[in-house]
């Protein structure tokens, strides 16, 4: 990626992983962006680095610009490695005796990713740093989505480098979001239920006190995806939107099977829910990444979920799903189980007490099926579809 300009001397300096797939079990099938950003003032500042795998792209998009060694000041937003990475690398390039400007806590933590001490500068919420013509403002933005997350707002030009926040895993042609238009909300919103859905709570808080703050926000530039330029408080309006968590008509149906019974099962509760107008969905996690059958769950107003028993177990996939959703801790949900078995059949009952607790509301104990479901086990299945979608009915969704 080439370096571009944001705002007059303000450049994107990041670069694009085009070919990872996998980040941290969430599938990232368009590639993701490291971005980093480099302001031209007085103080020249150069605000989070990229992957260590991309750090000479990294100095040679600086290059393009100025002298690396020109460079005055570092903030690190964040301490994760897919942005502080290559600090070590843009150190030893700009001198290691340059101010870091971080949180107390990335003081904390930068150090116990790199065995070597920098000149680390703590920076807490409302604290400036006047480096020219602008002033960088600080807000520590905690367990959004780590400890020591922090954003940094340029007063002057309006815009929020706001590390993990607002962004996405997506790299392409475009840069901003006016260039791809409103199908950038689906990257958006799948970032949003598989890393930051459990921070509800403190997101809604965040949002708050950037109001409090009277911030004038015209641009916002995350370090993960496009930058928000034309219109900004659409993703924060959506953000406000998704730390509700709520729910929509319809249901998720995730599941495996080993010999299609728990399939014919699952389509079966599917056809039930639709019989009483909800929408739903069947998600294969053979077919499916876990990452988004979670995006589905989000703002699903039920999850029922599908297994066959295999050595008096969950199946290893579906338990796989269950422990990555119970990190997410998803609110106000419907649950159902359903499974079928050879000898004994437990996967319903386990199933039920996973779901039970992440406090969703179990509405029925299940269906399970021996072998292979007869009509009379189908017709079990597809009653169960009609009570799930009356739940979510009589929820008032």
């Amino acid at each position: 990626m080439k370096p571009f300009e944001i705002a007059d001397g303000i450049y994107n300096v990041g670069v694009e992983d085009w070919n990872i797939r996998d980040f941290h079990g969430y599938s990232t099938n368009n590639g993701t962006t490291y971005n980093a950003f480099l302001i031209i003032d007085e103080k020249i500042t150069l605000i989070d680095t990229v992957k260590k795998e991309f750090s000479s792209q990294l100095l040679n998009n600086i290059s393009q610009i100025i002298d690396p060694k020109k460079i005055d000041y570092v903030i690190s937003n964040h301490t994760e490695m897919d942005h502080s990475g290559s600090l070590p690398v843009v150190m030893h390039a700009i001198g290691e005796d340059k101010p870091v400007y971080c949180s107390k806590m990335g003081m904390k933590n930068l150090p116990l990713h790199f065995s070597r001490e920098f000149n680390y500068k703590p920076v807490s919420t409302g604290e400036e740093l006047s480096i020219g013509k602008r002033t960088l403002t600080f807000l520590e933005t905690k367990m959004i989505h780590w400890p020591d997350s922090m954003f940094t707002y340029v007063k002057e030009d309006g815009i929020l480098f706001s590390s993990d926040g607002f962004g996405q895993h997506y790299a392409g042609p475009e840069k901003f979001d006016d260039q791809i238009g409103e199908k950038i909300f689906i990257h958006a919103k799948k970032y949003y239920a598989n890393i930051l859905l459990l921070y509800s709570d403190k997101i809604q808080k965040l949002i708050g006190d950037v109001i409090s703050m009277g911030l004038d926000i015209k641009t916002i530039c995350p370090d993960h995806g496009i930058i928000w330029r034309k219109n900004p408080s659409s993703i924060i309006n959506a953000y406000v939107e998704w730390t509700k968590q709520k729910s929509e008509k319809k249901a998720v149906v995730v599941y495996d099977s080993m010999w299609h019974s728990t399939e014919l099962m699952a389509e079966m509760i599917v056809d039930g829910i639709a019989n009483e107008g909800v929408e739903a969905r069947p998600m294969n996690l053979r077919n499916w990444h876990r990452s988004d059958v979670m995006t589905a769950v989000m703002d699903a107003g039920a999850v029922v979920v599908g297994s066959p028993t295999l050595n008096n177990n969950i199946y290893p996939t579906v338990i796989d799903f269950l422990t990555y959703m119970k990190g997410l801790k998803p609110k106000d949900k419907i649950g159902a189980a359903f499974g079928s078995f050879g000898w004994s059949g437990e996967s319903v009952k386990q199933i039920n007490q996973e779901l039970e607790s992440m406090k969703f509301d179990i509405i029925d104990p299940g269906v399970k099926i021996k072998y292979i479901p007869d009509q009379d086990g189908l017709n079990s299945c597809f009653e169960l579809g009609k009570k799930i979608g009356k739940a979510i009915i009589n929820k008032n969704i």
